[in-house]
């Protein structure tokens, strides 16, 4: 196991190499003088030509890169064009709220998505399993902006009842919290209720559900310790990839509602072409997506009992090995 998290850790590596390269890339052939943006479109040619030396922007495109990949690799990310500040603090800053914004949308997703998954299973091919599967098409196929502005016109507009944007404190952030909530989990829930279908109905095939059904066991206890549990593997995955989509990719949602996270401040740094904050928030991202991906993986060992058997029996030949070399030595 723990070769096996130093591989995947070593395989981050190439994995936001390839990432800055790319948005590196994008950002320097976009349209745009970043120098214009700071300095104002009155600035002098003087000036202009002052700051791009300043900032490096007259050195070709990949001497630029591989100079600040270097300062990447001692610690230091970098500072702001915009702001003058350092982006690590800053991305640090912002990124608890992205947190905080996800870990409620995957909450929201979980329980919309499980329970109806499972039902809409146990339920096949009845008007509870239809209107299931039109309800999940609906959700993966909705976009997320336009749902989030018919909730901002439905509760916030018309009925006045939750806040249509800004982050509250202490009592007030739940509040604030329940429509970007909505708005990021319901694909989410889509995606989770039709992987907990497929999972759940592959599980219900198995031998030892009619073995269980064959000892007087009760629907309900079947479902839960027999049918879920075996087929929690591939819930989790998608659980835990939802999650990792929603760090990196709630930024409309944020833009939306005004939510201060690291996705609506990239948004706004992309604006202004500040390629050092846009850098470090995307590398950053990365490896949140990539450390989730490796968490679920280890995951896998503590919800499947048939991995937990196969590292028992793993360790245990590895042990009978070692003895049977130890007597015949």
């Amino acid at each position: 196991m723990h070769k096996y998290i130093g591989k995947r850790l070593l395989m981050m590596i190439p994995v936001l190499i390839g990432v800055s390269f790319l948005v590196f890339f994008i950002l320097a052939v976009s349209p745009g003088d970043p120098t214009r943006m700071i300095l104002g479109q009155q600035a002098s040619e003087e000036s202009i030509q002052a700051m791009r030396e300043e900032l490096g922007l007259d050195n070709n495109l990949f001497v630029r890169y591989f100079n600040y990949m270097a300062d990447v690799f001692r610690g230091d990310f970098g500072t702001s064009w915009k702001t003058q500040l350092e982006v690590l603090p800053q991305v640090l800053g912002y990124f608890p709220n992205t947190v905080i914004l996800s870990i409620a949308g995957i909450l929201v997703a979980i329980l919309i998505g499980v329970p109806i998954g499972i039902l809409s299973a146990k339920r096949q091919y009845t008007w509870v399993d239809n209107i299931a599967t039109v309800l999940g098409l609906i959700g993966v196929a909705m976009p997320n902006f336009w749902l989030g502005l018919l909730l901002v016109m439905l509760f916030s507009v018309n009925l006045g009842w939750l806040p249509s944007s800004g982050m509250g404190e202490g009592a007030a952030l739940l509040p604030s919290l329940i429509l970007p909530a909505l708005t990021i989990g319901t694909g989410c829930a889509a995606s989770i209720m039709r992987m907990t279908r497929s999972s759940m109905l592959e599980s219900m095939r198995q031998d030892y559900i009619d073995t269980a059904r064959a000892k007087g066991l009760k629907e309900g206890y079947i479902t839960r310790m027999h049918m879920f549990k075996n087929a929690l593997i591939p819930i989790v995955t998608i659980i835990g990839l939802q999650f990792g989509m929603l760090l990196g990719g709630a930024a409309l949602t944020e833009t939306i509602f005004s939510w201060p996270g690291l996705g609506r401040f990239m948004i706004e740094s992309i604006k202004a072409k500040d390629m050092p904050m846009v850098l470090g928030s995307a590398m950053f991202l990365a490896l949140m997506y990539s450390v989730v991906n490796l968490l679920v993986d280890i995951l896998y060992a503590y919800v499947d009992p048939r991995i937990k058997a196969q590292y028992h029996s793993m360790g245990g030949k590895k042990r009978g090995s070692r003895r049977f070399e130890k007597q015949h030595s």
